[in-house]
């Protein structure tokens, strides 16, 4: 099962072990994490489960590619689009993203 660090944007830090084939946003939710809304309950629809992640890092690289619908929703966020901006509903865990790192912004709505 995948460990995923969510990081907030005061600095602290949650970990989740992640079951193989669930999303980010619903295992945050699952776990009252603080910082993942996921109003629409998974369907790229809300934009409300917004996270940054670092390309940069080794277990990003197992991240899908933006969908066309993703990318109009994060048009959509309350917090600044950036390149790293994805919707952890998109998101659906493999074994490679053990040790994937996502920072959370300040507001989802």
């Amino acid at each position: 099962m995948p460990s995923i660090t969510f990081i907030h944007a005061d600095g602290r830090e949650d970990v989740l072990d992640v079951p193989v084939g669930t999303t980010l946003m619903h295992a945050a939710v699952a776990a009252g994490l603080d910082g993942i809304v996921g109003e629409c309950g998974g369907s790229a629809m809300c934009a409300t489960c917004h996270v940054y992640v670092d390309r940069n890092q080794d277990p990003a690289k197992a991240l899908p590619e933006v969908s066309a619908v993703e990318d109009a929703m994060l048009d959509s966020t309350t917090s600044e689009r950036r390149s790293e901006s994805r919707l952890s509903c998109q998101l659906r865990a493999t074994e490679a993203f053990d040790g994937l790192k996502v920072r959370l912004p300040e507001s989802q709505l």
